[in-house]
């Protein structure tokens, strides 16, 4: 008798679940589209729309596919998103964002459209306890995880938290800062990128200072597809650990 067989692929197909159940923290799945030479955004941070139509809708298909959808602080007050599937069939996910200082204003989109029941805001002990009210009187729900050493929220721990909520997977968004930390704790299992062919310039990377000098101590991937949707390449890539 065989055994093993497809394993890999096996693993592959249920990928969220082997993660949570091995660890207990989601699987996670960092999304951006950039530019040909690696920009997410203009200098003005203007980034509407780099990928093409087809490239969207795979992003909302991914949406519908995890848990969980986290972006940072920064996202939300420069663009309000809703972050919500709207170009694809699927269930909106769990919509997490990263706030240590409950800067979140009352009238966000997440907060007011869609199901703020379904919304996360994960902060610190330091923020303000009257904010935090108002903000679950929309229906959010707001915790306070511990602090990391820049007196952020320490995303390790926020993410065994969302483990105990039954959240198998998470897919995070952005911003650069956020897609930053997460490189930098080694928290990111997969990625996602839709790599258009454009070039901005001077503008803003996806993913800032890692402390690497050394080439031969870059971030690594155990394996690589990539594939053309419209006019974009995409780019998949498991991390290795």
């Amino acid at each position: 008798m065989k055994v093993g067989v497809l394993e890999a692929e096996c693993k592959k197909l249920n990928e969220f679940y082997f993660k949570y159940i091995q660890t207990g923290m989601p699987f996670v799945t960092i999304k951006f589209a950039q530019s040909l030479d690696g920009r997410i955004a203009s200098t003005t941070g203007h980034s509407q729309w780099i990928s093409c139509d087809a490239s969207l809708k795979l992003a909302h298909r991914l949406r519908g596919i995890h848990d969980g959808l986290m972006v940072g602080i920064g996202t939300v007050l420069r663009d309000d998103p809703r972050l919500t599937v709207r170009l694809a069939k699927g269930v909106d996910p769990c919509r997490i964002i990263v706030d240590s200082n409950l800067k979140i204003p009352l009238d966000a989109k997440v907060l007011t459209e869609g199901d703020p029941q379904r919304t996360i805001i994960a902060t610190t002990e330091k923020i303000d306890k009257s904010k935090a009210s108002m903000v679950e009187d929309l229906g959010a729900q707001v915790i306070e995880v511990d602090e990391n050493q820049k007196g952020q929220v320490d995303l390790r721990m926020l993410l065994q938290r969302l483990g105990e909520m039954k959240i198998f997977s998470v897919l995070v968004e952005g911003g650069a800062e956020l897609l930053t930390s997460f490189l930098r704790a080694n928290l990111v299992d997969k990625f996602v990128i839709a790599i258009a062919p454009k070039i901005i310039g001077k503008g803003i990377e996806a993913v800032g200072n890692l402390g690497i000098k050394d080439v031969s101590k870059a971030i690594r991937f155990s394996e690589v597809k990539t594939r053309k949707v419209g006019t974009d390449l995409i780019f998949e890539g498991w991390l290795s650990k």
